[in-house]
């Protein structure tokens, strides 16, 4: 049972950002002070990448650990009412995940999943160096073409 109404939990959900969350808005920020320079969220790339690197070949996707099911995380609990919906939401969103990572390695681009939990929580702004350090790392080391970031 829902503790909220149907309008207000209506009302609570449309104010949930698809881009430009505050996980994204700190990565671009770090990365842009190290010189880094990106296209965001561009719609003529599958999966509209968070971040997309043309010169490296080179995509970042910036995931919620609840959105995106992140097993084994503190920041991902099965929502207990509407367990149909939200199974069937989360296993969709992980197919399209792994149908994004296919399609850029079928096409020889490399690809990064930064979690959510890699960069929130105490000391974050420590975390968010890390993470950017890693990006940067895995950018200039071209052999790499798989990088995962996780808390």
């Amino acid at each position: 049972m829902d503790i909220f109404t149907r309008d207000e939990r209506h009302k609570i959900m449309s104010h949930i950002k698809a881009r430009d969350t505050k996980p994204e808005k700190e990565i671009r920020s770090a990365l842009f002070k190290a010189g880094f320079r990106y296209r965001i969220c561009d719609k003529r790339y599958p999966g509209k990448p968070d971040l997309i690197f043309p010169r490296f070949f080179a995509v970042v996707f910036i995931n919620g650990c609840f959105w995106h099911a992140h097993e084994n995380c503190r920041y991902f609990s099965m929502p207990k009412t509407n367990l149909r919906f939200w199974k069937k939401k989360f296993r969709r969103n992980k197919e399209r995940d792994a149908e994004n990572l296919k399609y850029y390695q079928d096409k020889c681009w490399r690809v990064c999943f930064v979690w959510e939990c890699a960069i929130r929580g105490k000391k974050s702004r420590q975390k968010i160096e890390r993470v950017k350090d890693e990006i940067i790392r895995w950018l200039e080391e071209p052999d790499e073409a798989f990088l995962e970031i996780r808390g």
